[in-house]
């Protein structure tokens, strides 16, 4: 029997809908677990503001996927170090890219999480085997909030539950130029920045 993923999370929003106070609570949780088992935050997110509207929405989402990404960092780094290195172990020097990040971890998770080219819940495991802090890895999920509070605004519009789906996108041609725009930037930003420090790491071999 297949499961039905984005019904049952609409299903838990509408639960958590219900929960008054405790409802903001449940929807950190859920979205604490549903980014450490790798579940896409597309619906919880555009849900969240549905339920919460823009303002709170962006507050808890952002809470949840802060603690979430900290939490699947943790696991990735202390409990499976070893599946997660096998995923990337055919990566040539990649201790030298490792270095570098160690070196410049803060900058290097900003710039990836102002990125929508880099997976969220996959770089969160990613970053675990890397020498980056735990600190400069937290600090560095600030750069969440921009395409947080944009999605979450655009779940605003929907006005319903119902017409939230995996596959829902922004249809404001405004927010989604926007979105770009910054993900361009990011993503630009953030490939020659990684380039630059990895070849003076790469050169010091």
């Amino acid at each position: 029997m297949e499961i039905n993923l984005p019904e049952l999370l609409r299903q838990a929003l509408q639960g958590i809908e219900n929960l008054g106070a405790i409802g903001a609570i449940a929807f950190i949780l859920l979205y604490v677990i549903a980014t450490v088992a790798l579940i896409p935050g597309t619906i919880l997110t555009l849900g969240a503001g549905v339920v919460y509207g823009a303002v709170f929405g962006s507050i808890y989402v952002f809470i949840g996927a802060t603690l979430g990404a900290t939490a699947a960092f943790l696991v990735g780094r202390y409990l499976a170090r070893g599946w997660v290195a096998k995923k990337i172990a055919s990566q040539q020097k990649f201790q030298a890219i490792d270095e570098a990040v160690g070196k410049e971890g803060f900058k290097i998770v900003l710039l990836t999480r102002l990125s929508p080219v880099f997976p969220f819940s996959l770089l969160n495991y990613a970053f675990s085997i890397t020498q980056v802090s735990l600190k400069d890895y937290f600090l560095g999920s600030v750069g969440m909030l921009p395409g947080t509070i944009m999605y979450v605004y655009l779940g605003s519009l929907a006005g319903s539950l119902a017409t939230i789906s995996s596959s829902d996108r922004p249809t404001n041609s405004t927010v989604v130029w926007i979105i770009r725009i910054i993900g361009f930037i990011a993503t630009v930003t953030v490939t020659l920045y990684v380039t630059r420090i990895a070849r003076k790491a790469l050169a010091k071999l």
